[in-house]
């Protein structure tokens, strides 16, 4: 979907600043805080970038339906990545990506979050941590929703098999492999 194997994840204002400089489309903004969101989404897209939003992350904003219509009208990110179900349907219902965050913590919460994602139906599903190849698989392969692996992401090994597990991609605040994945495409 994204056509790029990394999507950079900017925790601190000093990363996003070095994304603009990069050749990546799609970029995460992980934490931020509500005053500045509109300064920082308008940077994105003064430099070509198509930011895709967590909204679980945003400090002063709760997240709920309210603040979903906010960020989706107001915001205008190219995505949302969220935990909550109403969060992932307001913005599939905005018409923007909506991107289910999931957790795999144990087989109940796994089996639990499939019955969510049979209803909520996101555009894609970032899988937590990302370092656990078949699970990737296994839930790519349940929901036939593309999933991309996020966590724990440290080396390039931990990308190439979370990619060849299936992950339409692999995000991460590691600036290294950032460097070493930039401009390479994928599919």
């Amino acid at each position: 979907m994204f056509g790029q194997s990394i999507l950079p994840a900017a925790r601190k204002m000093k990363d996003l600043e070095k994304l603009m400089d990069m050749s990546y489309e799609y970029i995460v903004l992980l934490d931020s805080h509500i005053g500045s969101l509109k300064a920082l989404a308008d940077l994105a897209r003064a430099h070509g970038k198509k930011l895709l939003l967590h909204a679980d992350l945003i400090e002063g904003l709760k997240n709920d339906e309210a603040a979903a219509q906010y960020l989706c009208q107001v915001i205008r990110p190219a995505g949302v990545i969220s935990t909550r179900t109403s969060v992932v349907q307001t913005t599939k219902q905005n018409g923007l990506i909506a991107i289910q965050r999931l957790f795999l913590l144990d087989t109940n919460a796994v089996e639990k979050s499939y019955v969510l994602l049979e209803r909520t139906k996101p555009d894609l599903i970032e899988v937590m941590p990302g370092v656990i190849p078949h699970m990737i698989n296994e839930v790519l392969q349940r929901t036939g929703i593309p999933v991309f692996a996020g966590g724990l992401i440290r080396t390039g090994e931990d990308v190439e098999s979370a990619l060849a597990a299936g992950a339409s991609a692999v995000t991460t605040s590691n600036r290294e492999l950032w460097r070493q994945y930039e401009g390479e495409n994928r599919r």
